[in-house]
């Protein structure tokens, strides 16, 4: 297994490509099941977890290709079985994304519950509620959530709590639907409005996809369509933290900035310069310092619980005392303690930490806990003084897209190294 190797203490500078959005990507591998023909799909990350969702589909008999350029060929006439396997969900939870369009286009799907988890206090139960109001038959037995159907009929859904594979999965599945379905309290996050603009190129649909109430007319079958991505707006968010902390001047391009407002709004209260393009943000943090800032995670528009590592690695080395609340995911907090050997002086209470700027963090050998948790190791070891080698790194390699060649790029001195 390999290890990253970081030495820190260079402001980064330049520009880095951003890539397509991950969570904009699986489910749109997902929906394509729903075709009657093939689609293409272009702007797709090399990433692991979309290595894993191709894997899947190719299980069941959906024939997939993958050119050089990362563009996806899927035809979903070739498949064989409606079977997710447990081997294959517990790695990844976004597998759950093909009980939807399993059920509707098929009336069949055995998807394992992610993770083994029960049914409670996880969303899961969203998705299943969902999907009964509509007509499906489901019961969970030895692990997995089997479900069978006739056609779908429309419903009026109002989900208990803001969920995006929630709302991504009830869609997918309302678009085949016989009548009128109704989402309430949808989110709005821009991959579910990618993947609404993805179904609609293949024939749906779908008013209101952005806002909390998403309508959908059902029709009879969906056709086959190119697809681009859009840019991954957490790892576009990475690299301008990335810039803030090293003292450096960093611009991304090839990103949609209005998705990024609640990041470069506190990149801007920690005393960074923010430039921006139709395509490109730019910041410049050269020769300061930056400002603590306090934030607190929650469903977009606002700030995103996917940029909240990021924020607490800025925090440890910035001027002052930044709390970070995190609301959305319970022990998204691991990354705090690995902080903690490199000299970060941070307090947890809760779903709280208070963090104590330091004027400088001493590299340490470190262990990447989750993906965007491990993100924040390593801009910890951006700045840190000495040599900082980061274990576990599979996770990185789940949601950033050859991070180390991308921060090289941008001065940095990383390396992969075997372990």
């Amino acid at each position: 297994m390999d290890k990253l190797q970081i030495q820190g203490g260079t402001p980064l500078e330049g520009e880095v490509r951003i890539s397509g959005a991950k969570n904009a990507t699986l489910p749109i591998i997902a929906a394509a099941l729903l075709a009657d023909d093939p689609v293409t799909i272009g702007n797709v990350p090399h990433l692991h977890d979309v290595t894993t969702m191709i894997e899947l589909l190719g299980r069941m008999g959906v024939s997939v290709t993958i050119d050089e350029h990362m563009k996806i060929e899927i035809d979903p006439s070739t498949i064989r079985d409606h079977v997710a396997p447990y081997e294959l969900v517990k790695t990844m939870r976004a597998s759950i994304l093909v009980l939807g369009p399993l059920v509707a286009r098929f009336g069949s799907a055995d998807v394992s519950l992610p993770g083994g988890c029960a049914i409670g206090a996880r969303p899961v139960n969203i998705h299943v509620a969902g999907l009964q109001a509509m007509g499906a038959d489901i019961s969970i037995e030895g692990g997995y959530i089997r479900a069978r159907a006739g056609r779908l009929q429309g419903a009026r859904l109002v989900l208990d709590t803001v969920t995006v594979t929630g709302t991504e999965n009830l869609l997918m599945a309302a678009v085949l639907a016989d009548g009128e379905t109704i989402l309430e309290n949808a989110a709005r996050e821009p991959e579910v409005v990618d993947l609404a603009n993805f179904l609609i190129a293949m024939g749906a649909k779908i008013e209101g996809a952005g806002t909390d109430k998403i309508v959908v007319q059902g029709v009879k079958k969906l056709h086959g369509t190119h697809y681009e991505i859009l840019p991954d707006r957490i790892e576009g968010g990475t690299y301008l933290v990335a810039g803030a902390m090293t003292g450096g001047n960093v611009r991304i391009k090839r990103t949609r900035p209005e998705h990024l407002d609640a990041v470069t709004a506190k990149l801007q209260e920690a005393g960074a310069k923010v430039g921006v393009g139709d395509t490109w943000i730019e910041v410049d943090m050269r020769g300061k310092r930056p400002r603590s800032v306090d934030v607190r995670t929650a469903p977009y528009p606002a700030f995103p619980t996917g940029m909240q590592a990021q924020f607490a690695a800025l925090n440890t080395i910035a001027d002052g005392v930044g709390t970070i609340i995190e609301t959305i995911f319970e022990n998204r907090f691991m990354h705090m303690l690995e902080m903690r050997r490199m000299g970060a002086e941070i307090r947890l209470e809760g779903n709280t930490a208070i963090i104590k700027g330091v004027q400088k963090l001493t590299a340490a050998p470190v262990m990447a806990t989750d993906l965007r948790a491990s993100a924040s190791l390593v801009l910890a070891g951006l700045v840190a003084e000495g040599r900082t080698d980061i274990e576990r790194i599979y996770h990185i390699d789940r949601g950033y897209e050859a991070i180390e060649e991308k921060l090289a790029q941008l001065g940095a001195q990383i390396k992969r190294v075997p372990n």
